[in-house]
């Protein structure tokens, strides 16, 4: 990687000018990516390409946007200036993405979503104290003899003893860019940090600011957020600061309140386990954080206890709605809001579950298969491994079921035993709403007895139509 740049960084010296590699690939150049978490030490020697999980290597420097272009030019076999207005030159560089941007800082002013970009100059530590964190502004500079480390406000420091700071004070930092408040929730989990209390107070007090921030942008980082190996004290500190409250209100509303008579898990508490003990795929962690949504809503007190009867159906429709407004795409909507729905499903599976109602778990689960089954393995928080073996076991049951039967049946296709047209045909009539019932009726029939043959689904399809215009004649009469 240093290679790559050298002669970049020594065109750009020959100039007059200064170039620094920043960002988190400098971050994750002392804390590797796979090392997290459980960190205990900070690397420092020599490192070597293998160690950079970044597609895009970030660089500031002092020249000016026309002036890092005239300098990366001879060097890139593609270049793009869409950014140069906010002091980004990108290149291709020897087949590795490259973006340099001119010394700058980003600050929101008043209600606005979009930040104002106003360039800093030449001055290398006003344009890292302006970034989110500490560990996050520190800068290796390149061009001389060797790299060297530029670290003005200690992320080194804060790495080693596991520090989430601000460089300047975090009311400004958060003024900056209120969406940094939700970011510290990110590096709390993936790097196992302690928030200084001063960043803990700044974001309780200031956390209604995030509100100028799309949500667009808010949604990608709940989304970085969830795929850490462990989000939990991340989601905590969403919580705990009142900064979920502000797009995400269904979260807090989660830690309902206990009483010493009626006692049940408290909900969030079981949700942040549960997306946790999740598989790090997004649309499964999403899935666990939204499953019981349903709850405080549906929570009922009676002789038998409390009960959440329903809860994945008023979930469903929850979930649909908030992630709506955090502007996900109608596929993750649709995908996620259906899993909520079916996240019970396998509860009501026995070692006896008839054939039948394995095909109907598949059929209505569809291409969600996998994803549901995972969901319903995290689903399972209690701390009696004599429950959790059992329902191990009864999930180990039902994919063993369904395995046999997509061998037998393609379950994963099940249709009718007879198309439409030959539905027209056999019962001389037009097309219309009746087909659909014909072909509902000979669905049901598939998946409670599995697949017939072709005379005998027109057997039964004539038993169907010969009860049907009975029945049409009766309510004639």
């Amino acid at each position: 990687m240093f290679d790559l740049l050298a002669p970049v960084a020594q065109a750009f010296v020959d100039d007059g000018h200064r170039l620094y590699m920043v960002g988190g690939v400098v971050r994750d150049l002392l804390v590797p990516a796979e090392s997290v978490p459980g960190q205990t030490e900070v690397r420092s020697g020599d490192v070597t390409d293998s160690d950079i999980g970044h597609n895009d290597l970030d660089l500031t420097t002092d020249a000016s946007p026309a002036e890092t272009r005239k300098l990366l030019e001879p060097f890139a076999s593609a270049l793009w200036t869409q950014g140069e207005r906010f002091g980004t030159i990108g290149a291709l560089v020897d087949g590795q993405p490259v973006e340099i941007t001119t010394h700058r800082t980003e600050v929101y002013d008043g209600e606005s979503r979009k930040p104002r970009v106003d360039f800093s100059g030449t001055d290398l530590t006003t344009d890292l104290s302006r970034r989110d964190f500490t560990i996050n502004a520190m800068a290796i500079e390149l061009g001389g003899a060797k790299p060297q480390l530029m670290d003005p406000f200690d992320g080194v420091a804060d790495l080693m003893g596991r520090r989430l700071r601000t460089p300047l004070d975090p009311e400004v930092s958060f003024t900056d860019d209120p969406l940094r408040m939700m970011r510290a929730a990110r590096f709390i989990a993936r790097f196992e940090l302690t928030p200084d209390p001063g960043l803990v107070e700044a974001v309780a007090v200031g956390r209604e600011r995030l509100g100028i921030v799309s949500a667009e942008r808010i949604r990608d980082e709940l989304c970085k957020l969830v795929v850490v190996e462990d989000p939990g004290p991340g989601l905590w500190f969403l919580y705990d600061t009142g900064l979920a409250d502000v797009f995400f209100p269904e979260l807090s509303k989660m830690r309902l309140e206990q009483d010493p008579i009626h006692r049940h898990k408290d909900v969030l508490s079981h949700t942040i386990a549960v997306v946790a003990q999740a598989p790090t795929d997004q649309l499964v962690r999403l899935s666990a954080l939204f499953h019981d949504i349903g709850k405080p809503r549906t929570r009922d007190i009676g002789n038998k206890g409390v009960s959440f009867h329903h809860h994945e159906v008023v979930g469903a429709r929850m979930t649909r709605k908030r992630m709506r407004a955090l502007k996900f795409s109608n596929e993750m909507v649709d995908d996620v809001s259906q899993l909520v729905f079916l996240h019970l499903r396998m509860h009501t599976y026995q070692l006896g579950w008839t054939d039948s109602a394995v095909r109907r778990f598949v059929r209505d689960a569809g291409d969600l298969l996998p994803e549901l089954l995972a969901l319903t393995r995290s689903d399972c928080t209690t701390r009696n491994k004599k429950k959790a073996l059992a329902l191990g076991r009864r999930i180990d049951e039902l994919e063993e079921r369904i395995g046999i039967l997509q061998t037998q049946e393609e379950l994963a296709s099940i249709r009718p035993d007879l198309d439409g047209n030959q539905v027209m045909t056999h019962l001389a009539i037009p097309g219309g709403r009746v087909i659909g019932e014909a072909l509902d009726h000979l669905l049901e029939l598939r998946l409670d007895r599995g697949p017939l043959s072709e005379e005998t689904a027109y057997a039964e399809l004539d038993v169907w139509w010969a009860l049907r215009q009975g029945q049409s004649s009766d309510a004639g009469e």
